[in-house]
């Protein structure tokens, strides 16, 4: 009997011991998706009786990529801090001294174990997320995130069930790493500064156009940065683009707001892809037929002058920013309209190009608007853009030189607006980028008229479709200026030719399969509306030709 006791106190003695933590330790936890291990690395946690640091093995050993987040956090302070290298030489800090001590929990009637050790189960609900805290009270604070700090240590979180962040590893160490002590003195900043300049430093930005004025001004004047045309209403501009990485996205954006036009207008981000952009933009300020003289050996255009790439086509809402004073009730405008679109299919086109980059805006006001333009490169896994990929721009409507050509008879003719194009090489999986909004703003103009857009490839029909957008409603808190009628209705409610007040136009992509080397056409239809008095109907169109070159011993059937 006295064996048996003596045991018993044993077993007492040794759960006692597991149960219990002398710090400081290392806590390795792993991250697991739908019960497989995600390809996150693992987080480490370094923690002694008074703080607890949360990093990673790339962080600890300097090979992370920027910008790297670490926290420190004191439980029995209720405060942490969040620590970011932005560059090598660059760092941010924030604290928080609130957020730990307003965490609440749920405590639910169940345990397991977890490493040995016996843990208790807390629920909380987050953002809509159900997390479920598996904590021991091991005589450490410590967890992966800020999250359950002051449960005790935290060796498991779960998030809406399939989500799970799990200690695998316990150490002891000797201390907690001096390095980690060497960031510290990174500059404080507030919460929402921080988290914007972490949130910028994760991507590169290139700045296209800041805070220009575009508008119908004749008086205004070309400077040596900037060419205007059209009296004002196209500026033009020569920038070196960076190398853009084929596993980025490209992201091109527009902000946009009234100082004086009252107007819904038609708006193009674009680029003129050329090798000599100097003698271009010569040609366009002497107002001559200009060649972009792109020596490549992949396409020839019939038409170089017309090789006027889109990034983004926008119109303009009814006067956002100079007219935000007409009141209406229960109505608060905007105070600018912003535009933002993928163009990561575009980049064959412009990386670590010398291009000319142009805004245009068709207005005939001296106030006009004030334009604001970028790009913006993010690191995705996801992308790989294939090798040999390429975008050529093959015709736009939008007439930026001095072409002449009469765009909306050509659509309506028997063949359509057709361009003629050579290839050198075949082309695989090819594709037309194609953009279309229809205008003529009055009761019988295109603009409120659906019209089929057809198109053919070589004589032969390959797409039609009749572009419409009937959700210009959802914009009328960026149309103070747009007049209302007696029927209830802004004149931004109505439904329109793929565009509405205040929103950029999508393209589609038209899918033309494998093209061989030699020449082809595209041509484009539309049965543009007739004349009335002195209002006419007109199509703003543009196409740029993508795809892959194909190998020479792998030409298509």
């Amino acid at each position: 009997m006295k064996f048996q006791y003596l045991l018993f106190f044993l077993l007492i003695g040794f759960v006692s011991t597991a149960q219990k933590i002398n710090a400081p330790v290392k806590i390795s936890y792993q991250r697991f998706s739908n019960g497989k291990p995600d390809d996150k690395e693992n987080i480490w946690v370094y923690a002694d009786s008074q703080c607890n640091w949360i990093t990673s093995e790339s962080m600890m050993n300097a090979t992370a990529k920027f910008p790297t987040e670490q926290l420190r956090v004191e439980p029995s302070k209720g405060r942490y801090t969040q620590i970011a290298g932005l560059s090598k030489n660059t760092f941010a800090a924030t604290t928080d001294s609130t957020s730990i001590e307003k965490q609440q929990f749920e405590f639910i009637d169940k345990t397991k174990k977890i490493l040995g050790y016996d843990c208790k189960m807390a629920k909380t609900v987050i953002n809509s997320n159900t997390i479920e805290v598996w904590y021991t009270t091991a005589g450490i604070n410590a967890a992966p995130s800020v999250l359950g700090q002051k449960l005790g240590l935290v060796l498991e979180v779960v998030r809406n069930g399939n989500y799970v962040i799990q200690a695998i590893k316990i150490e002891k160490i000797k201390k907690i790493p001096e390095s980690l002590n060497a960031a510290l003195p990174a500059k404080p900043v507030d919460k929402v500064t921080y988290r914007d300049l972490v949130w910028k430093s994760r991507f590169t930005r290139v700045n296209l156009f800041d805070n220009v004025q575009v508008n119908f001004d004749p008086s205004m004047k070309s400077n040596a940065g900037m060419l205007r045309l059209n009296d004002g209403s196209t500026l033009i501009k020569k920038i070196k683009l960076p190398e853009i990485p084929k596993n980025c996205q490209l992201f091109a954006d527009v902000s946009e707001r009234s100082l004086g036009d009252a107007y819904d207008r038609t708006g193009v981000l674009f680029v003129i892809p050329t090798d000599d952009p100097d003698a271009v933009l010569k040609a366009l300020a002497d107002k001559s037929e200009y060649s972009q003289n792109t020596n490549n050996e992949i396409l020839l255009n019939s038409d170089p002058s017309l090789q006027t790439l889109e990034l983004i086509h926008f119109i303009t809402p009814f006067g956002i920013g100079k007219y935000n004073d007409l009141e209406q009730k229960n109505l608060k405008w905007q105070d600018s309209v912003y535009y933002r679109q993928e163009i990561t299919d575009l980049i064959p086109a412009l990386s670590g190009k010398e291009i000319l980059v142009g805004v245009t805006i068709g207005n005939y006001d001296k106030g006009g608007h004030n334009v604001s333009a970028n790009l913006s490169i993010h690191d995705s896994d996801g992308i790989m853009i294939p090798t040999n990929t390429v975008a050529f721009a093959l015709f736009n409507s939008s007439q930026i030189g001095a072409s002449g050509r009469e765009f909306n008879l050509e659509l309506k003719s028997g063949d359509g607006m057709k361009t003629a194009f050579t290839l050198q090489k075949p082309l695989k999986n090819a594709k037309l980028r194609y953009i279309t909004t229809g205008h003529g703003g009055w009761e019988n103009g295109d603009e409120f008229i659906p019209k089929p857009n057809t198109l053919f490839l070589d004589g032969n029909k390959v797409f039609s479709f009749t572009p419409w957008r009937t959700d210009c409603g959802s914009y009328r808190l960026s149309n103070p200026a747009s007049g209302n009628f007696d029927n209830g209705l802004s004149s931004s409610d109505y439904s329109r030719s793929n565009w509405c007040p205040g929103i950029a136009t999508n393209p589609i992509w038209i899918e033309l399969g494998d093209l061989s080397a030699g020449q082809h056409t595209i041509s484009v239809k539309i049965p543009v509306g007739e004349p009335e008095g002195g209002s006419f109907s007109s199509w703003s169109v543009s196409g740029v030709l993508e795809g892959t070159v194909a190998e020479e011993n792998n030409k298509p059937k």
